[in-house]
């Protein structure tokens, strides 16, 4: 007869390495951008867009559409590096660095 092995102990949990964080933050901005973009050209026509010195912007549709998904990208994802940050205790980020 084999002997019975007692179950073990679940192990703690790692600490998140850079990559799972970057991921983390990442594919969820990509696809919240993905959404507002929808949300904001399904009311706004890219083609009667201007600056802020009211010239109009002359840049096809599609420039329009990919810039502003990148800009909308980067606002969300530099959200949620934020709330990663504020995640973290005064030694992990003096004694890791954020890795």
């Amino acid at each position: 007869m084999d002997a019975v092995t007692p179950p073990q102990a679940p192990r703690p949990a790692e600490a998140p390495g850079r990559t799972q964080r970057l991921l983390t933050v990442l594919w969820p901005a990509f696809l919240m951008a993905g959404v507002l973009e929808t949300l904001v050209f399904a009311v706004v026509d890219p083609l009667t867009l201007h600056w802020f010195g009211g010239a109009p912007i002359e840049w096809p549709a599609l420039a329009v559409y990919t810039v502003t998904f990148f800009i909308f990208w980067a606002v969300i994802a530099a959200a949620g590096f934020i709330s990663q940050m504020l995640t973290c205790s005064a030694q992990e980020i003096n004694a890791r660095g954020l890795s």
